[in-house]
């Protein structure tokens, strides 16, 4: 394995901070340890764990003052768990969000889903969050992983997904693709889940055409024009927003800005990205934008031939305010 830059400094509170070695494995406190591939270029760091469904541990920027997390760190505790559920950003696949009751009709017959999330009774987000993934490749700038699924468990259809990571002097550039592996048409989606970091003054700006509202279960119901309240076709703060909805008709492209640190994302996504999903919780440090291939709760009705690759690319492009 070749050697990783490593920066933790501020990973976790200091009473908690893990000791490194030398093969990249990051020890908890119980004894547990998590394997990091940390990639850099110039400015800019990525920390990958993909024992932790292939998560990015965490994404940064060096600043004047100080290194600048642009997502939220992660739980290193959770990490160890094998779960990327408490990382900067994990995969969705093979779906995104909820499926209702975990009932899904194929080809003719309905499959039921067990439960998959703490705490929500619904399938959610698939497997590959909570699944290790293989390092296939990885050069100190770039790295490429993989997860193949053999439908025994949680998904009911054999899969192969792949990441890929290529960090450059101002972006980091995001592969997805997910191969079915079945001889028959099935569903299959792709999704990215990033946390990006939230002060005050942090704003957003997208374009959508509708968005779900939602239920108190966060299950879809009905599709409607964006309210003012919910549009971002012109940046403006999220600060006294809460959402937990897709929006449709995505352009593809997102623009993140931190005026107190005077910088701005810009998040572009290739095909098939054209919905949205937008998580800003109440009182959180963190929110999500969330580029998906499919409406949340519509994954029956996206089928990949038998054989077929779903494939796309996302990228997160740094620059100066």
């Amino acid at each position: 394995m070749p050697a990783f830059s490593r920066f933790f400094s501020i990973f976790v509170d200091i009473s908690a901070l893990p000791r490194l070695v030398d093969n990249g494995e990051v020890y908890t406190a119980t004894g547990i340890s998590v394997t990091v591939l940390s990639l850099r270029v110039g400015r800019l760091a990525v920390d990958l764990a993909p024992s932790a469904g292939g998560s990015i541990a965490r994404f940064a920027i060096d600043g004047a003052s100080g290194r600048i997390d642009l997502m939220r760190p992660a739980d290193v505790a959770t990490l160890a768990t094998g779960s990327g559920s408490g990382a900067s950003c994990y995969p969705l696949v093979p779906f995104s969000n909820r499926i209702a009751n975990g009932r899904l009709a194929v080809g003719g017959r309905e499959i039921v889903l067990k439960p998959n999330w703490p705490g929500v009774r619904h399938p959610m987000h698939g497997d590959g969050w909570a699944r290790p993934w293989e390092v296939e490749r990885n050069d100190g700038h770039s790295a490429d992983l993989a997860y193949v699924h053999g439908g025994r468990e949680g998904w009911p259809f054999r899969y192969r997904a792949c990441q890929s990571f290529r960090l450059e002097d101002d972006r980091l550039v995001v592969g997805m693709s997910i191969e079915n592996l079945e001889a028959r048409p099935v569903p299959a989606g792709l999704g990215l889940h990033p946390f990006f970091t939230r002060d005050a003054d942090t704003e957003l700006a997208c374009r959508t055409r509708s968005v779900w509202r939602t239920d108190a279960e966060v299950l879809p119901v009905e599709r409607i024009a964006v309210p003012q309240e919910w549009d971002f076709s012109v940046s403006r703060p999220l600060d006294g927003v809460v959402l937990d909805n897709c929006f449709d008709g995505w352009n593809g492209r997102a623009m993140i800005t931190w005026p107190r640190h005077g910088l701005r994302v810009d998040l572009t996504a290739s095909e098939p990205f054209r919905h949205l999903v937008i998580y800003v919780p109440k009182g959180s440090p963190y929110f999500c934008v969330e580029p998906v291939s499919h409406a949340s709760g519509a994954i029956g009705r996206s089928l990949l031939a038998a054989g077929a690759t779903l494939a796309g690319e996302v990228v997160f492009r740094l620059s100066n305010l």
